[in-house]
């Protein structure tokens, strides 16, 4: 049996593998459910107590991951993952936050639930092909045929991660002031002219069914929506999201959405809006 204490301290690790693996803080937060009850009826003492938890929340996320594949066939309009706060961590390990980026954990969803796992458990958390055999019952010459695959996958779809943080946050600013003040001019200033935006809506909140392509496109778009009186009341605030700076959107102190980017120097070449109510649950404060 695994105790309180033991979970307790390996938590933040299992929470940042489920969430990696599944792109969603509720499935995360299932899974660690999940596997506590799990943990809790294992009758023989556990030797090394972090490996039975990451391989248990390993493989209770790939199961997720098979079902909600088959849900996201009927999907809404473009789906993103769930966006969650996040705090600078300057100590932090440049692969570890960059895969929680929100363009990365799109890119992650391109790789096969196997690949996905044995990417993020070699080259974001360590483990060696050994390890990962262990985990995912599979042979290391296999383990390792995978890694190979999931590694040239993400190389060829990998996005910028090199834009200085102060820039990134420098332009955010100026893009939630052309927000707030209908600036046509200011607003295509910031985009690329290959800016592509995503808006998950889950056909529960106004969002476009495709992604919109173009500065022009993207950008009167973007005002339009901000100019809706059902969004007048919309604070917006610049904070940390998913490893980078993002913009929150507050109504009444409550979440309502969230904006994150990519970047290709001071352009912005990505728009990901996340407004679906269900995917807000990593924005409370």
């Amino acid at each position: 049996m695994i105790d309180d204490q033991a979970f307790a301290q390996h938590r933040r690790l299992l929470f940042d593998v489920a969430y990696r693996m599944t792109g969603s803080v509720a499935d995360a937060e299932d899974i660690l459910q999940e596997a506590w009850l799990r943990c809790r009826d294992v009758g023989d003492q556990v030797a090394n107590p972090r490996a039975y938890l990451v391989k248990t929340v390993t493989n209770l996320s790939l199961n997720q991951l098979t079902s909600a594949r088959a849900r996201r066939e009927t999907y809404v309009g473009p789906w993103l993952p769930e966006p969650v706060l996040t705090a600078p961590d300057v100590g932090q390990e440049a692969e570890m936050a960059e895969s929680i980026s929100m363009a990365m954990l799109v890119v992650l969803e391109t790789l096969t639930p196997t690949e996905r796992a044995v990417f993020l458990l070699h080259d974001v958390f360590g483990y060696n092909h050994a390890e990962i055999a262990s985990i995912l019952d599979r042979s290391e010459v296999a383990v390792r045929q995978t890694a190979v695959r999931a590694r040239a996958h993400v190389a060829a779809r990998r996005p910028r991660f090199d834009v200085d943080q102060g820039v990134r946050r420098e332009a955010v600013d100026r893009f939630r002031k052309a927000c707030a003040g209908g600036d046509l001019n200011a607003m295509m200033e910031l985009l690329a002219p290959e800016v592509i935006c995503w808006s998950d809506g889950g056909g529960k909140v106004t969002a476009a069914r495709r992604p919109l392509e173009g500065a022009d496109n993207v950008a009167r778009w973007l005002l339009g929506v901000f100019a809706k009186p059902e969004t007048q009341n919309t604070r917006l605030v610049i904070t940390e999201i998913n490893g980078g700076p993002g913009i929150l959107g507050l109504v009444n102190g409550q979440p309502a959405g969230a904006i994150c980017f990519d970047f290709d120097g001071e352009w912005i070449t990505g728009v990901r809006m996340q407004g679906n109510p269900d995917k807000l649950r990593g924005l409370a404060p």
